[in-house]
């Protein structure tokens, strides 16, 4: 039997265009040979859509698109992912053929955790779901259903299944390939089946899917592997596997790289932006924002934007020009120094008697960001924010300033991996895109003389392990101790996330590369007097 994974990027919502699509990979599967293509967890509607699915009309669309779908599998078998009402609504999977929808598969365990929320929608199915295609017997599962030991796996191949297929839509963090990867030949080795994984691949919103189709045989050999980050057509004739061909996994920054890249290329396209314009520091987070959107978008549509002040350093501004010549990026330089004398003209006399402080701080930041929005509103471009995990994480971060944004590309990435990106970055390149003093620059948001981030926070290395621990890990206060991280440290990292809550919540959305990323993951309550 000839298989044709089709690893697609559809868009939540958009039937039409997803139809298009699908029929497309039909018809190249067909073209190439194959008996049966298998398309994503809920390809027709995109994943994941959310309340969309608690709208009836929706629903009914998607099936009307899925029927119209369906009659161009007059010579192939293909199995697609939709929602179905049928009493409940179900995850669901058509198995198309002769032009018709001839089956269903349900879908049986519905995740409720981390960035899912399938009990919401979803009632769960337990029928098994078998076809014949080219004398071959399928199975067919989605997504979750394979993750969990034994059934319906192990009931499809007491049934008589030789493959079992999964059509999925599983979200990406750094290592999850290789980790669905040891699943799925788990359960390989447990069933006695051969096993293949149709996985989506593109970004929505937060959420990454990485793609990385693959077939393993019965013993949990990987006997072919689709390339990840891209979509393909990944045709495997089951006789011949090895001629599909096992793509190499990335190392953990090109993985980073790769998929920063595809997240802010399908937020600009799939919400109609063409460009995107970067506030450019001279500081090593808006240089390597700039050099991830330079490289996902081209050059011509990133605009770099230095706001000097009176505390920023000739260092620092000549920097900000450089990365932009090096890019090849469009450069402009908006000096502030006149409007933040403007602003202190008006706050002259409610401010009087009083010291400078944070407040004129953060004005610098926020006239900053009215700038760059202002931009944004006259010529239609994406402004992508800059800040990194370890600033929102600890409110190291301006509300309406260096905050504000469409889209916040590093929201995930602590600042040690910023560096390391960076470093990775120009290795890639093969000269320097972030020029050599940003990356060994120490940190500073030049917002008053002589300024360091360290004045403010403990050394971004240890910071960052403790933040890992507590943000990603969930590790308490005691057992932040017990693991050997400084107690002063801890405390003082600690207060200042549970303090940070009201300030993450208005940030803008950004690319989840961790297992447990702010927003979908990780829900606390903005009021909460709980001190672990």
């Amino acid at each position: 039997m000839r298989l044709a994974l089709a690893q697609i990027d559809p868009v939540v919502g958009d039937l039409a265009g997803n139809s298009e699509l699908i029929v497309s990979q039909i018809a190249a599967a067909r073209a190439a040979g194959a008996d049966l293509v298998v398309l994503p967890e809920l390809a027709v509607t995109g994943y994941p859509p959310e309340d969309l699915l608690l709208r009836p009309g929706f629903v009914r669309a998607a099936r009307a698109s899925l029927e119209r779908t369906a009659a161009e599998t007059e010579d192939i078998v293909a199995l697609v992912g939709v929602p179905l009402h049928d009493g409940e609504l179900y995850n669901a999977c058509a198995v198309c053929s002769h032009g018709q929808i001839i089956g269903w598969a349900k879908k049986r365990h519905l995740p409720n955790y981390g960035v899912f929320d399938e009990k919401r929608y979803f009632a769960s199915g337990h029928d098994l779901a078998l076809v014949d295609v080219a004398g071959t017997n399928v199975g067919v599962t989605i997504c979750e259903d394979m993750w969990i030991a034994g059934a319906p796996t192990s009931e499809l191949a007491a049934a008589g299944a030789e493959l079992v297929v999964n059509l999925s839509a599983s979200p990406f963090h750094v290592g999850r390939a290789q980790e669905r990867e040891a699943i799925f030949s788990a359960r390989a080795r447990e069933s006695g089946v051969r096993v293949a994984l149709c996985n989506t691949v593109g970004g929505q919103d937060e959420l990454i899917f990485d793609g990385h189709s693959l077939v393993i045989e019965t013993d949990g050999t990987v006997l072919a592997r689709a390339p990840g980050f891209e979509e393909t057509l990944f045709v495997v004739d089951l006789e011949r596997p090895e001629e599909a061909g096992i793509a190499p996994f990335d190392d953990d920054l090109e993985e980073m790289r790769r998929a920063l890249d595809l997240g802010l290329r399908d937020y600009v396209g799939k919400n109609g932006f063409e460009e995107v314009v970067v506030g450019v520091s001279g500081g090593i987070d808006s240089a390597v924002t700039a050099a991830l959107a330079a490289d996902a978008l081209g050059p011509d549509h990133v605009h770099c934007v230095s706001m000097p002040s009176r505390y920023s350093s000739e260092g620092t501004r000549s920097d900000a020009r450089r990365l932009a010549e090096n890019l090849g990026c469009d450069f402009r330089e908006l000096p502030i120094e006149a409007v933040v004398e403007a602003f202190a003209s008006t706050l002259a006399e409610p401010f009087a008697g009083r010291e400078p402080d944070l407040a004129e701080e953060n004005l610098q930041a926020r006239i900053r960001g009215t700038l760059l929005m202002a931009l944004s509103n006259k010529f239609g471009w994406l402004l992508v924010a800059t800040g990194n995990k370890s600033e929102l994480s600890v409110g190291y971060a301006t509300l309406y300033g260096d905050m504000a944004g469409g889209f916040a590309l590093l929201k995930d990435v602590f600042k040690t991996d910023v560096f390391r990106l960076a470093r990775h970055l120009n290795d890639r390149a093969g000269r320097e895109l972030v020029p050599a003093s940003t990356i060994e620059r120490a940190p500073s948001a030049e917002l008053r003389e002589a300024q360091l981030d360290e004045d403010s926070l403990p050394p971004y290395p240890v910071l960052d392990e403790v933040l890992e621990a507590y943000v990603e890990e969930d590790r308490s206060l005691d057992e932040l101790g017990a693991d050997g991280f400084d107690p002063e440290v801890v405390a003082r990292a600690v207060a200042l996330v549970d303090r940070a809550e009201y300030k993450r919540r208005q940030a803008p959305p950004g690319v989840r590369l961790r297992p447990k990323a702010f927003g979908r993951d990780r829900r606390t309550p903005i009021t909460n007097r709980w001190r672990s």
